[in-house]
């Protein structure tokens, strides 16, 4: 009999923005010039991670939705490698990406259209990359090296004082840590629990706040609030 694997979907409400995603490939292959949209996607990645870390991960980029809810359902849900999460790989991987624009736009330069093509590219290319790493290990397995992901992960807060519209997760330290349900439903395969008690929270820089702990902790001792106290979703 086949071992069940520890991690797992867990089905909760959210918004198919991964159709945004499917029409930007499908408008950007007859009209390249689409490609630039990629940029507010970058900026806003980005910004937002100074005082929200990468939330914009989970609740707006339509890649990462489409990991998230659709993906997720079919995924093994297998380990994500270790070594993909290093500063090394995702360095190299930055590095690569960018390259790959800067060659992309010196070919293209003065063309719009072109240019925009070389965004449209490698958006085609990830994403085909993280859907197969999907299959093949567990549904976000991209966005542990995302070269986007990576700079919203260094840029997000990771210690008091925390901004004011910062969310994130907390652990009621009654917790004993025995079911390690957030951690099973955890689509990044972080370990929440181990920030039980813990007045600032769980701020791993790769955190997408989800939710998705919250909804799975039986004890509903696992809570997505802001630092004023506020809560960010109903776990009940």
């Amino acid at each position: 009999m086949k071992q069940k694997g520890f991690h797992r979907h867990l089905e909760t409400p959210h918004q198919p923005l991964y159709w945004l995603l499917f029409g930007y490939i499908l408008l950007g292959f007859f009209w390249p010039i689409v490609g630039w949209a990629l940029l507010f996607y970058i900026i806003g990645t980005i910004l937002t991670a100074f005082w929200r870390g990468r939330w914009w991960c989970g609740h707006i980029c339509p890649r990462g939705n489409m990991f998230l809810h659709l993906l997720s359902k079919y995924s093994p849900h297998r380990p994500i490698p270790s070594f993909v999460r290093t500063v090394g790989f995702r360095l190299f991987v930055i590095v690569v990406i960018f390259a790959s624009f800067g060659i992309g736009f010196y070919r293209a330069w003065g063309d719009w259209s072109a240019m925009g093509g070389v965004f449209w590219k490698t958006i085609l290319i990830t994403t085909i990359i993280g859907i197969i790493l999907s299959f093949i290990y567990a549904p976000l397995t991209w966005c542990s090296f995302c070269p986007i992901g990576t700079l919203a992960a260094w840029a997000s807060p990771k210690k008091k004082p925390l901004p004011k519209s910062f969310t994130g997760i907390h652990i009621d330290g009654s917790c004993d840590a025995k079911c390690k349900s957030c951690a099973r439903v955890c689509p990044m395969q972080l370990t929440p629990y181990i920030a039980r008690g813990e007045s600032s929270g769980f701020l791993h820089p790769d955190c997408f706040k989800c939710g998705k702990c919250c909804q799975a902790c039986p004890s509903k001792k696992v809570k997505l609030e802001s630092v004023s106290g506020n809560p960010q979703i109903n776990n009940h």
